[in-house]
C-alpha cells in the first residue's frame, strides 16, 4: 500500500492506493466520464459502515465533473484507473458538509471511502468508437474545407491569369489593327 496522496492541496481529500490497476488499463478522461464503481463508505471516526455496494453486488455509475457525486469523488476517482482499489478520506467540505448527509452520516463527519474503480464509459448515445470516430470526422472535414478553400483559390488564381491572357490577346489584335496590318501580306 502507498503512501496518501493529497489531491485537493488542502489536506481535504488523500487518495492511498490499496490495489494498483494493470499499467495499460484506462482511465476516465473527456471521451470516457461515466465511472462505474464498487465502494464502502465509513465513517472515519466510529469505523462503522454507512453504505456499501458490496452487499447486494451492485454497481454505482455516475458522471466525473458534474457534481453529481460529493466533491471528493469527482477529484479521486478520475485519478484513478480500471482495476484500482483507493482508500479515499474526505473531510466534511469533501463530503456532505457541516450539515450532514443522508441522515445516518453525522453533521461534519469525516468519511472513509473504499472505491474500485470498474469501468469508464463513454456518454449515454456515444460509444468510445463514436466518439473517436466523430472528433476524426470533424479532423477531416476541416481537412477537406481547408483543401475546397486551397482549390478554390487557385481557381480563381487560374481565372485571373486566364482574364489577363485574353486581355493581352485582345490589346495585341487591336494594337494589331491600329498599325494598319503592318506585315501582313501587304507589298511594299
Amino acid at each position: 500500500m502507498s503512501d496518501a496522496i493529497d489531491l485537493s492541496g488542502d489536506g481535504g481529500v488523500l487518495k492511498k492506493i490499496v490495489r494498483r490497476a494493470k499499467p495499460d488499463a484506462i482511465a476516465p478522461t473527456q471521451d470516457l466520464p461515466l465511472v462505474d464503481v464498487h465502494y464502502e463508505g465509513i465513517l472515519e471516526e466510529t469505523g462503522e459502515v454507512f453504505d456499501t455496494t458490496h452487499e447486494d453486488n451492485t454497481i454505482f455509475s455516475f458522471e466525473i465533473g458534474k457534481g453529481s457525486v460529493i466533491k471528493a469523488w469527482d477529484i479521486a476517482v478520475k485519478t484513478m484507473k480500471v482495476g484500482e482499489i483507493a482508500k479515499i478520506t474526505c473531510k466534511p467540505e469533501y463530503g456532505y458538509g457541516s450539515a450532514g448527509s443522508p441522515p445516518d452520516i453525522p453533521p461534519g463527519a469525516t468519511l472513509v471511502f473504499e472505491v474500485e474503480l470498474v469501468a469508464c464509459n463513454p456518454r449515454k448515445g456515444l460509444s468510445l468508437g463514436s466518439a473517436s470516430e466523430e472528433r476524426a470526422r470533424l479532423e477531416e472535414l476541416k481537412k477537406q474545407r481547408e483543401l475546397v478553400a486551397a482549390n478554390k483559390e487557385e481557381e480563381k488564381k487560374k481565372r485571373e491569369e486566364a482574364k489577363a491572357a485574353a486581355a493581352a490577346r485582345i490589346q495585341a489584335k487591336l494594337d494589331a489593327k491600329k498599325g494598319g496590318g503592318k506585315g501582313k501580306g501587304k507589298a511594299k
